[in-house]
């Protein structure tokens, strides 16, 4: 059954975020754990090694998004 205007999904909580520093291939991975699933993705577009923590946070809300799942960006860990 396909979705009509205005219906709204529900997206999906992530247990667990983060956003960690990957030195060896130099890029940023958002990880998002999802039940015993743990997603992890990449920027389309490189974020800078030193890159605020509000900026990963956005970025790594918007990549939940994107994959259908929620969370809140205080809720997202910055490994650095």
């Amino acid at each position: 059954m396909k979705p009509e205007k205005g219906d709204r999904m529900l997206a999906i909580p992530v247990k667990n975020a983060s956003a960690d520093w990957d030195a060896k291939k130099k890029r940023w991975t958002a990880s998002l754990e999802v039940g015993a699933e743990v997603v992890r993705r990449t920027p389309e577009k490189a974020l800078p090694r030193d890159a605020s923590d509000n900026a990963l946070r956005e970025w790594v809300v918007q990549t939940a998004k994107d994959e259908g799942y929620e969370i809140a960006a205080e809720r997202v860990r910055i490994e650095r």
